[in-house]
């Protein structure tokens, strides 16, 4: 049997509003506000519960250090480590702030995973993205290797590839800009790479903000992954949509076994002639404006299958007060459509800052024996998710400015609850600091 897990990221205790997303127009528009760290990760919990009560498997990513210390230290600051993160905020408060991003929390940027049906050597192949676009987003590729590394140890399973090396030309956003289509999860299926730009060939490219992903990087990671070239789609992602905001195609496009639901804006080209046999559903602007489905997120809710087969759309709960979004979802479940249901959410936290349900979460596809070589405490059960919720109320503050990110007080905290989260999920010495 085969199983679709939802890896979502834990909210970081140093989730803030620092607008440091260039092209997230959420994260412009509520930049330099306070943010609730606290309500934050109770939101990513109750929506990883919501999942599970669905009979959807749920897995858990721990949160990256932050701030992290030792890019701090590369960038020349010195001292203590308390000293560090007060010069910091002192003397560069903006390379403070990206060193101090709780932007992990949106695991679907984390990698691009293939599972072994698709793959040659029938392993489940691994990339963690370089995100080499944004300073606070690039240094998150070791520690997310590290963390998939031990979670998916067993190398008679599980392939684990290095990042790309990091620069503009191999710029790699993860699973944002990644989809497979397959007639069910276990089946060997079409895999779809959406890259913004070909870095090294002329092309047309967004006026206003920049294409994030390139081909060369998901060339490079279909090839590592051992991809079948007749089953693998390089897409381009529309300049326009790029420069309304969608700087991820999972703004515009959201995909699940044998279903492609997509704004007409998304693409370059006309898709709806590559996938045969598939179901695509294309919102119209007439139906969707792009700029509501950007504000709504609408496409960045999560698509899944239940036990008995039929699909749910997982909304944030934004698509429910603009009008056209909650209009066109009213008509989404209909007697000939594989999705029979839509639900709404709220991650708000998560919202201001440019992530819906679907940007929170990595899927990965294992079957019976490669989810009995996973780590286990990687998976919610009702008692992680028990021990999970008191430990945000035990560390986490309600109240952060990212001014505030240069209270030494701040470091030990963070530093505080991460020990602790290391034990709850049996993770042994996973970060930098615990290694001293």
């Amino acid at each position: 049997m085969t199983h679709e897990i939802n890896f979502d990221g834990l909210v970081g205790p140093t989730h803030n509003y620092a607008a440091l997303a260039v092209g997230n127009l959420a994260s412009a528009a509520h930049g330099m506000t306070v943010s609730n760290p606290k309500e934050a990760a109770l939101q990513g919990l109750a929506k990883m519960k919501f999942m599970m009560d669905l009979g959807v498997k749920q897995g858990v990513l721990p949160p990256h250090e932050r701030p992290f210390v030792p890019a701090l230290r590369n960038l020349g600051f010195s001292g203590n480590d308390a000293e560090i993160v007060e010069r910091a905020q002192q003397d560069a408060p903006l390379l403070l702030r990206a060193c101090s991003s709780a932007s992990a929390m949106w695991a679907a940027n984390s990698a691009v995973v293939s599972p072994s049906s698709d793959t040659a050597d029938g392993k489940v192949h691994f990339t963690a993205a370089n995100m080499a676009t944004q300073l606070h987003r690039a240094i998150e590729a070791e520690f997310t290797s590290r963390v998939l590394q031990r979670f998916f140890a067993d190398q008679g399973y599980f392939a684990h590839h290095e990042p790309l090396y990091c620069n503009m030309q191999l710029s790699d956003e993860g699973a944002a800009n990644h989809m497979r289509l397959a007639a069910s999860h276990g089946e060997s299926g079409i895999e779809i790479f959406v890259y913004g730009k070909k870095a090294l060939a002329p092309g047309v490219l967004p006026a206003k903000f920049p294409a994030r992903q390139t081909f060369e990087a998901s060339d490079a990671i279909a090839r590592l992954h051992q991809l079948s070239p007749a089953r693998t789609f390089f897409i381009q992602q529309s300049p326009a949509a790029i420069d309304a905001g969608a700087f991820h195609n999972d703004v515009v496009a959201v995909s699940n076994e044998n279903v492609l639901l997509y704004h007409a804006s998304a693409y370059v080209q006309d898709i709806s002639k590559y996938f045969p046999g598939m179901h695509l559903i294309k919102v119209s602007e007439e139906q969707v404006p792009l700029a509501d489905a950007i504000r709504s997120y609408l496409f960045n809710s999560q698509l899944v299958t239940l036990r008995d087969g039929g699909m749910v759309l997982i909304c944030p709960s934004e698509c429910e007060e603009i009008a056209s979004t909650r209009e066109y979802l009213k008509t989404v479940p209909t007697s000939t459509s594989p999705i029979h249901s839509c639900h709404f959410i709220d991650v708000r936290q998560s919202m201001k800052n440019g992530g819906g349900p679907a940007c929170l979460r990595l899927r990965v596809v294992l079957n019976d024996e490669q989810m009995g070589a996973l780590h286990q405490r990687a998976l919610l059960t009702p008692p992680v998710y028990d021990q999970l919720v008191r430990w945000v109320h035990a560390h986490y503050r309600d109240k952060l400015h990212p001014d505030e990110l240069g209270d030494p007080k701040l470091l030990e905290e963070t530093r505080a609850a991460l020990d602790d989260l290391s034990n709850i999920l049996q993770l042994g010495s996973i970060y930098d600091f615990q290694k001293r």
